[in-house]
């Protein structure tokens, strides 16, 4: 049927005769009588209209011009996978399972017909292998075509086993009870069911549809994986440990790790299979404006576009992929008082428009890594395979077809950066996030002084402009002039060769290999070389590590309002503060003063409230409104008769910061204490807007070295712990890689969220996880 109207001006005579030509299409493969899914360009097929009313939006809105395959209206696929009643627009709760399946195997036949017809073009002898490929997706459209049993016109045999599979993960059913309801409805139905006889028959059709992971064993001690060369040892070849828990050969013999592994290629290739996502992969190529003003994407920022100048070859297609890599540890009870550590490993694709990068939807988890335990620094035992699989890749790619153009091309993919929190921004570099060099931008020249019981990160004076007054003032800040310039920063190479000394250092926990806890004067503070060192590009990234923007706004919040307030614990206004100040010889108002009886009085500071100055404030905090899911657990963190906000959220420090305490404690403190507070609550605000102004970029950068230096002038030195220090180089990690939004961890713990749902057995809950993620993808 001719479709060139879709893309003619509404209220033309092509335009009306083209809709109408679309009812009637729609009266001959549906029916007269029901009422169907709109297509036009507001309900886009989401709401079910009477045909009247979609016939109104169709004349009015105009049809969206991307539904080039009416499959919602009778219109069959390039291989005929039967409608169900569900598709016909009736309401049915398995529409959305019978409609993904339907497009997902129309993708994967459109993509083995064409892998195969080019092997044979390029293929004198066709191997076997590209034979068994159209003969496994043969066997699934046959499931998909084959009833559920005997007359039955709702479910395919495929669908029907898609959908009890999802509802097995959402309900946490155990294997074993779902091979029990298999054998109940298996009774139940008519003779002739094709039903699976166990969860084992049900989970290879997953795997069939391109759905699986890799099971690979790890050593107890975290020393090497029982894979490529050691696929078959029997004891770990690093510290000689069992492979396995039990290792009877009466009993069945237990591993005492699993990791499992996602191989990356076949979903990378996924993404080229629909045509709408095939145009979506080159948009930043193709439809991004191109502008060097300003900042919307990472495309934009100055990693991307010195990588793409450094790597002509890799950038002259931008069919080919740019990554991130993102990874943290999160407990899969979802309670403290059972201690489990698992570290999912997630790749994310950046080619992608700015409303679909860091959607769920596109996150694909790579590496499960088990649990008790945190890996630590020795996770790039782990990362193995996934680094293996992206040297392939970059080097070699893999020949991918493009249902946008029709066309196979040689797809290849590249590693920008890595995304973590700070603890797992140390594990990932190889930079110990602790000590006097923890900050891994300044790298040995990390401005740092120890104090009576901590470090404190502070002279950001060097980074003034080298006549500023600040920088002679020694009262109001450490006691000294500061005469030293801002440190140069490093680059991949300057790291590179830095760590290059460690290239032969073996990890893992076993007690035997535990090494003399004082590095030496040339490790820095470097405890391994990082695996990402193995790829060939990683040395010329501009910026191969990101510092999370959530969590460092969140210990500054949590810093000042345990200040402000004078929480118990929480505070950074102690004792020992107090001491520390007197050590430096400044701010003599606040020093201790001893009593007739020799105890010390601790004198107020202007930056405290008073007890009845911070329950005006929680009563304040208490008083506001959001709109709901916007920050509705504020108002239950607040305990107004103690005065003292417990239990926040990365998510309500960010809303509390910006947009609450500024207003909460005008008038509780002085002017230059609130003006600073202010100052530091519009930097992030700025900061994380979607869409930034190069020069916007360049100002931050110079006001919140003006910010972090009028808080020194106020709070005591105990108050700068490293994380306040780091956001001293968020300005210049935007200007390299592009706007926060796509750079930062909350869309990622809110999807490792979704995870601990899905949690079954309490022994192996990685495979729960697994098995859940698998259904879901």
């Amino acid at each position: 049927m001719d479709k060139s109207w879709m893309t003619a001006r509404k209220f033309s005579r092509e335009y009306v005769q083209g809709v109408q030509s679309f009812m009637k299409f729609v009266d001959e493969h549906i029916g007269q009588e029901r009422e169907i899914k709109c297509p036009c360009t507001f309900c886009l097929n989401s709401y079910i209209r009477s045909k009247e009313e979609v016939l109104d939006h169709l004349l009015i809105r105009g049809i969206d011009t991307e539904y080039t395959r009416w499959i919602h209206h009778g219109e069959l696929f390039d291989y005929q996978v039967p409608r169900s009643d569900s598709d016909n627009g009736s309401v049915n709760e398995d529409d959305d399972h019978t409609n993904g399946v339907n497009d997902l195997l129309n993708d994967l036949g459109n993509f083995y017909e064409n892998t195969r017809r080019f092997d044979k073009d390029h293929n004198t002898n066709e191997s076997e292998e590209s034979e068994d490929i159209p003969m496994t997706f043969l066997e699934l459209l046959r499931k998909a075509e084959q009833e559920l049993y005997p007359g039955c016109s709702k479910f395919s045999t495929l669908s029907f086993i898609v959908h009890l599979l999802h509802i097995k993960v959402y309900n946490k059913w155990s294997n074993k009870s779902f091979d029990m309801m298999l054998t109940l409805l298996k009774k139940a139905l008519p003779h002739g069911e094709t039903l699976p006889k166990s969860y084992y028959d049900a989970k290879k059709i997953l795997n069939d549809l391109g759905l699986g992971y890799t099971a690979i064993h790890a050593c107890k001690y975290d020393c090497a994986l029982f894979w490529k060369e050691y696929e078959n040892y029997q004891e770990c070849p690093v510290c000689g440990t069992s492979r396995w828990k039990v290792s009877n050969a009466k009993r069945k013999q237990i591993p005492h790790k699993i990791l499992r592994y996602f191989p990356l290629k076949p979903r990378l290739q996924r993404l080229f299979m629909s045509p709408k996502t095939a145009a979506d992969m080159r948009w930043h190529s193709d439809k991004r404006i191109n502008d060097e003003k300003e900042l919307k994407h990472p495309a934009d920022a100055r990693t991307w576009k010195e990588f793409d100048q450094q790597h002509p070859y890799f950038s002259k297609d931008a069919r080919n992929i740019r990554l991130a890599l993102a990874t943290d540890g999160f407990n899969p009870f979802g309670t403290m008082s059972n201690s489990y550590s698992m570290w999912p490993v997630i790749i994310i694709p950046y080619n992608l428009p700015p409303w679909k990068c860091m959607k769920k939807s596109y996150f694909m988890m790579s590496l499960l890594i088990p649990g008790p335990h945190q890996p630590g620094k020795d996770i790039d035992i782990y990362l193995q395979p996934l680094v293996d699989e992206l040297k392939d890749l970059w080097n070699e790619g893999v020949q991918t077809y493009d249902a946008f153009s029709k066309k196979n091309f040689q797809m290849h993919a590249a590693l920008l950066w890595t995304i973590n929190d700070f603890p797992a921004y140390g594990c990932v570099s190889g930079w110990s996030t602790k000590g006097y060099m923890a900050c891994l931008v300044c790298n040995k020249h990390t401005c740092s002084k120890g104090l009576r019981s901590k470090i404190c990160y502070m002279g950001h004076r060097r980074y003034l402009p080298r006549g500023h007054k600040w920088r002679k003032n020694k009262i109001k800040f450490d006691g000294k002039e500061e005469l030293n310039m801002a440190p140069k920063y490093f680059s991949g190479n300057d790291v590179s060769q830095q760590t290059m000394h460690l290239k032969g250092v073996k990890g893992g926990k076993h007690p035997s290999l535990k090494k003399k806890n004082k590095r030496d004067k040339q490790d820095l503070n470097w405890t391994k070389r990082s695996i990402l060192f193995e790829l060939h590009y990683w040395k010329t990234i501009l910026l191969r590590h990101n510092l999370d923007v959530m969590h460092i706004e969140k210990n500054i919040c949590d810093n000042i309002l345990g200040t402000l307030l004078n929480m118990d614990k929480k505070t950074k206004d102690t004792y020992k503060a107090r001491k520390d100040l007197e050590d430096m010889n400044i701010r003599k108002e606040l020093h201790l003063k001893k009593r007739n009886d020799g105890r010390y009085v601790i004198p107020p500071a202007a930056y405290a409230m008073s007890k009845k100055e911070g329950q005006q404030f929680c009563e304040f905090v208490k008083a506001q409104k959001f709109s709901d899911g916007y920050a509705s657990n504020i108002a239950r963190c607040v305990n107004v008769f103690e005065a003292k906000l417990v239990g926040l959220k990365s998510h309500d420090c960010h809303v509390l910061l910006q947009r609450v305490l500024p207003y909460g404690i005008r008038g509780c403190l002085s002017k230059d204490i609130y003006a600073a507070i202010l100052e530091l609550g519009d930097f992030f605000r700025r900061l994380c807007c979607r869409k930034l102004m190069v020069e916007d970029v360049n100002k931050l950068e110079k006001d919140i070295i003006e910010i972090l230096c009028k808080l020194e002038m106020i709070f005591p030195p105990a108050f700068f712990d490293v994380m306040v220090h780091l956001a001293m180089h968020l300005p210049r990690e935007v200007m390299l890689g592009g706007p926060v939004q796509y750079r930062w961890m909350y869309p990622i713990e809110r999807y490792l969220g979704t995870l601990k749902g899905y949690v079954r057995n309490k022994a192996r809950p990685e495979g729960s996880i697994a098995e859940a993620y698998i259904v879901n993808v």
